[in-house]
């Protein structure tokens, strides 16, 4: 009953106040960091919403009042966009230490394709990250980093998600989480999509996306 209520709080429309608020900060290496706040609880935990690469945080625009409805406060924020992953790093880093200065709690970070890798090797034995929402993570980042050697050193919850034809391939790349920590998510329906774009109304099978999500944030609660 308690997962039904979830899903029709998910699907309502946001009554609640989500204003939403332009703020920057910058990063360790003085880089302007332009993002969206959006609370509506300062008790509630932090979600840092990182966007995929060619992108910017106007992404997360439909998704942020979403997961306001499950009891989280978001940051959206744009990263640089370059050859050199340390510079988006700074970025993500930068983001977490503001979000920080706003609520102590441990944060959760979300990413899409680069940046999903990203926050993943940034979860490595960091206690200020509680846990990941990778979509659609890959070895983007070799030969500098290679996430499958990187994910061995996590501890924090995980949920990736896959298409059905990159299913097995996130799943091998993964396998170094240890499975108590590790959900994966493939999609029962269609054979899925890519990205932020799964989670949007238009999208087809939407609702299996936000209800693994949902189950996904039950669990951290416990």
């Amino acid at each position: 009953m308690r997962i039904i209520a979830l899903l029709l709080v998910i699907f309502s429309a946001v009554n609640a106040a989500t204003a939403q608020e332009a703020v920057h900060f910058y990063s360790s290496d003085s880089n302007k960091v332009n993002g969206d706040l959006y609370r509506r609880n300062n008790q509630y935990p932090f979600i840092l919403l990182c966007p995929q690469e060619g992108s910017d945080r106007r992404e997360y625009l439909e998704l942020a009042p979403r997961l306001l409805n499950l009891e989280y406060n978001c940051l959206a924020v744009d990263l640089r966009q370059n050859s050199n992953p340390a510079d988006a790093m700074n970025d993500i880093c930068a983001s977490i230490k503001y979000v920080q200065q706003l609520n102590s709690q441990p944060v959760i970070l979300m990413g899409s394709s680069v940046s999903a890798s990203l926050c993943l090797i940034l979860a490595a034995d960091n206690p200020r990250i509680k846990a990941v929402i990778a979509l659609n993570p890959g070895e983007y980042l070799q030969p500098r980093k290679y996430l499958c050697n990187e994910v061995a050193k996590i501890s924090q919850s995980v949920i990736a998600f896959a298409t059905l034809q990159e299913y097995p391939y996130i799943q091998k790349m993964l396998s170094p989480i240890p499975a108590e920590h590790l959900t994966l998510f493939k999609p029962e329906t269609n054979t899925g999509m890519r990205g932020t774009k799964a989670f949007y109304a238009t999208s087809q099978g939407n609702d299996e996306y936000w209800f693994a999500l949902t189950l996904f944030f039950k669990k951290l609660k416990h």
